[in-house]
């Protein structure tokens, strides 16, 4: 694994924009960068990098079955008791998941490092899936990179597949909050990609649907809400007004409502617990567990709902490093052992390991000059050498 510096594409903006990467600057700041790039072996993509991520995502899916079986361990995760009965039937009913995004602490000597999950409503996928593979192509024809230059990413082709299985003949409503530019982004490209697999779509503002009395979600023209993609994490809609109608809904969610469990961060303690010294796995422990001295003085604070490092905090020795500010933390913690990020030229890289239809296919890199990756990391391509 390394950083390469590289020249940029003159026409990149250009190009962005045309593929409708609306968000490639945000607050007048690079989000897209690609004056370098990482470049890995193929040995490293799939034995450190794929064969992993299978293996982290198996054990996910084991602890799902063991939590769904156990109220203790949704008491644990702080979810509300009232949807229990919605998580556990989603669980049986085997309703399956599109997406999801392992964050990695890898550099290339040591086995990777899991350092959460983004298993409910991972954003980036439009870049990692679409641009950074025309990057590619680009910067091979353009003698930037070697020609013989590859990369992990199928992710375009298998949502397509993915979305055959998925769709069953329903029509498929694909919500979130469209006001963001980086969801609507999104939401955009997911709609593109169900539309190639042959479904019929609708896209819808969250706020927008609406309840009919008779049982049902409807969108604004009171067509029922069959099967719904929702870039809208489960924990805000168990709060939400409409929440209470969730489990008296016919709709089917994606991603289901199983990933709840996995989409809080209560389950790096749960996997240390049940997978212990597992080399892909940093021990983790609830804040409120005896156990938790066994990390000493320096460890990752993280809140068991959390988004984009919001609330995150480095301490080394008892010194806190760096602390992200934000407005989460109010159903508890936990302790992470620190892991440092490898650093690149100053820079600190988190892979992002893509499941579609639980098969890794692709690979996603966001740097920063600050140890917790927020809303503002810089995105770079990579490129297997």
């Amino acid at each position: 694994m390394q950083r390469i510096i590289c020249t940029e594409r003159q026409d990149w903006r250009s190009t962005a924009e045309e593929y409708g990467f609306d968000f490639h600057t945000i607050n007048g700041e690079r989000y897209w960068d690609e004056r370098a790039y990482y470049a890995f072996t193929l040995e490293e993509i799939e034995r450190q990098i794929e064969e992993p991520t299978g293996e982290i995502d198996a054990m996910c899916l084991e602890l799902v079955a063991h939590a769904v079986e156990d109220e203790r361990t949704l008491r644990r995760l702080k979810i509300p008791e009232a949807f229990w009965p919605l998580i556990t039937e989603s669980w049986y009913r085997d309703e399956a998941s599109l997406y999801g995004r392992l964050d990695l602490a890898f550099d290339g000597h040591g086995p990777a490092k899991l350092l959460e999950y983004n298993a409910d409503t991972p954003t980036s996928i439009f870049e990692t899936a679409v641009f950074q593979w025309t990057w590619l192509e680009q910067a091979i024809e353009r003698h930037i990179i070697p020609a013989d230059a590859d990369q992990f990413n199928s992710i375009h082709e298998r949502l397509i597949e993915a979305w055959k299985k998925l769709g069953d003949g329903r029509h498929l409503h694909l919500a979130g909050m469209t006001e963001s530019t980086e969801d609507a982004g999104t939401l955009a490209y997911l709609e593109d990609t169900a539309g190639q697999a042959g479904l019929a779509t609708t896209s819808i503002d969250i706020e927008d649907i609406g309840w009919r009395d008779d049982g049902g979600f409807v969108d604004l023209d009171n067509r029922s809400i069959e099967l719904a993609f929702k870039l809208y994490p489960w924990e805000w809609m168990f709060r939400d007004a409409f929440g209470g109608q969730l489990i008296k809904a016919p709709t089917r969610w994606i991603e289901p409502p199983w990933k709840a469990v996995l989409s809080n961060k209560g389950i790096l303690a749960l996997l240390w617990e049940m997978f212990p010294n597992h080399p892909n796995l940093l021990p983790a422990y609830f804040e409120d567990d005896p156990n938790v001295g066994r990390l000493g003085a320096s460890y990752v604070r993280k809140p068991l709902y959390s988004r984009e490092g919001a609330n995150v905090a480095l301490i080394r020795e008892g010194v806190t490093l760096v602390e992200q500010d934000g407005p989460y933390g109010a159903e508890g913690y936990v302790r992470q052992a620190l892991a440092p990020l490898p650093n690149f030229s100053g820079q600190y890289p988190v892979l992002g390991s893509w499941l579609i239809d639980h098969i890794p296919c692709g690979l996603s890199i966001r740097e920063d000059e600050n140890p917790i990756t927020g809303n503002t990391s810089r995105f770079l391509p990579h490129a297997i050498l």
